[in-house]
């Protein structure tokens, strides 16, 4: 099992009024590694949607632990730490270009029928597709 780690870009626009990039950004960011980590299991967000189901969040948490700044460099990685029927636990951590962990946190997702708008449980070739990145400890 394994995260998946990506890079991503400051800019002037990140930056909030004490010049270091806003909190909202990281949230932001954690989309950014949602849609990445579909794309990489071969479940992109709008094929996924076209069959009729596709995923909410509930809950987002984030502990910030130093500033990034313009100029900075920003890795991120995510996995799941906890994966359900039909919801999951993502996990995420946020280094810089000293590979300090300057944030981390978690988001809760549910997996739901489009229609419906109620909960939908994850099919086993789907299921398995997710346990690459299933990282619990």
């Amino acid at each position: 099992m394994s995260k998946l780690t990506y890079s991503l870009p400051i800019y002037p626009f990140h930056i909030d009024a004490m010049g270091h990039v806003n909190n909202i950004v990281y949230i932001q960011w954690m989309e950014v590694g949602r849609v990445l980590l579909l794309e990489a299991i071969a479940m992109p967000i709008e094929e996924t949607i076209k069959t009729g189901f596709g995923p909410a969040l509930i809950e987002t948490h984030i502990s910030y632990k130093l500033p990034l700044y313009l100029g900075d460099s920003v890795s991120a990685s995510i996995w799941l730490s906890q994966l359900r029927g039909a919801s999951a636990i993502l996990g995420f951590e946020f280094f810089n270009q000293a590979e300090e962990c300057v944030a981390f946190g978690s988001q809760k997702g549910v997996f739901i029928d489009l229609e419906s708008k109620r909960p939908k449980r994850l099919d086993k070739a789907q299921r398995e597709r997710f346990l690459r990145y299933l990282i619990t400890e």
